[in-house]
């Protein structure tokens, strides 16, 4: 009897040993933290919780959307610093990511270009918008309007130095006008400005600004990009209205903390990308207007180098000094 009961705690105990050994192993086991460098309301909160919802579905532990906007994407960036690096929190980048480098002197920037890429999400081209009551209905007549009063038309941007306003900058080097940037803690506020006419025009994405302009609050009058958009088939492209060469996109991914473990990162990044498979997220993303963009993390980590090949060029066009 006595070897017996040896046997059985002995065993009891290796099968202890095992589930907690599996209990560490399994992730995620807790909730995850999805920060967003913006306030809610914009196109990243909005990717963020269609991607954020499939995860919740996959893992059966909830993705938690915290908005953490402010300090052209220093509050996220440091948000994301304190973090534990075991795959229980990850945070949104933009194209900001690859620019604020290059324009800004804050060494925040360069630090938060060691966070690990895990997943592209998504890409989007910029939309010339502005107010319903402006006295322009094409891209031809916006920039008379714009010549005839420099600096007197303002944009709403996401942050100095973002993508919106580096968007803006380069239209105004192309079109040879001068349109001011109000900068804002992201894509929603500088909207429901826009609407009520505090501001006068926006450069924003599809994901954005499709609900204004289909309610009529706001016009569309020219997309960056290389084509037309599916969801907006009537709005032509600046090429397609005399000012060719414009062509800004600005896109999406996930870092994680600095020294989260290379396993983790694998399977974060295998899950996003299965997540991005799925006919339902397709649907809706396209339902928006939005490309996917699928990338693991050795691709994203070459991507983000050429953006800020690309983006240092565009700046340098344009002569924009933003250094803080």
């Amino acid at each position: 009897m006595h070897t017996i009961t040896k046997l059985l705690l002995s065993t009891c105990a290796l099968a202890a040993c095992s589930n907690s050994a599996s209990a560490q192993q399994a992730y995620p086991n807790r909730p995850v933290r999805f920060i967003v460098p913006n306030a809610p309301g914009g196109s990243t909160s909005i990717v963020a919780r269609l991607i954020g919802d499939r995860l919740t579905a996959a893992w059966g532990q909830q993705v938690i959307i915290d908005n953490r906007p402010g300090g052209n994407n220093i509050v996220a960036g440091e948000s994301l610093q304190r973090a534990s690096p075991d795959g229980h929190t990850m945070a949104l980048v933009t194209a900001a990511h690859s620019i604020n480098p290059i324009v800004s002197s804050r060494p925040q920037y360069t630090a938060f270009l060691e966070f690990p890429p895990v997943a592209t999400l998504v890409t989007t081209d910029y939309i010339l918008v502005v107010n319903a009551a402006l006295p322009a209905n094409n891209l031809k007549e916006f920039i008379a309007l714009a010549k005839a009063k420099p600096g007197q038309l303002n944009a709403a941007v996401s942050n100095t130095g973002g993508i919106q306003h580096l968007a803006l900058e380069y239209f105004n080097v192309l079109a040879g006008v001068k349109l001011q940037a109000i900068p804002y803690k992201g894509g929603g506020p500088g909207m429901t400005d826009l609407v009520g006419g505090q501001v006068q025009l926006a450069f924003n994405n599809i994901l954005t600004v499709a609900p204004f302009i289909k309610s009529g609050r706001i016009k569309a009058l020219g997309i960056g990009g290389e084509s037309r958009l599916s969801v907006l088939p009537q709005v032509p492209t600046f090429t397609e209205q005399g000012l060719p060469g414009y062509s800004v996109k600005n896109w999406m991914g996930v870092v994680v903390p600095l020294h989260t473990p290379e396993k983790i990162i694998s399977q974060l990044a295998n899950d996003i990308i299965k997540a991005q498979a799925l006919p339902d997220l397709k649907e809706k993303l396209a339902a928006q207007g939005v490309a996917p963009f699928v990338n693991g993390p050795k691709p994203f980590a070459a991507f983000i180098k050429a953006q800020s090949a690309m983006f240092g060029k565009i700046i340098k066009a344009a002569n924009i000094q933003l250094a803080q």
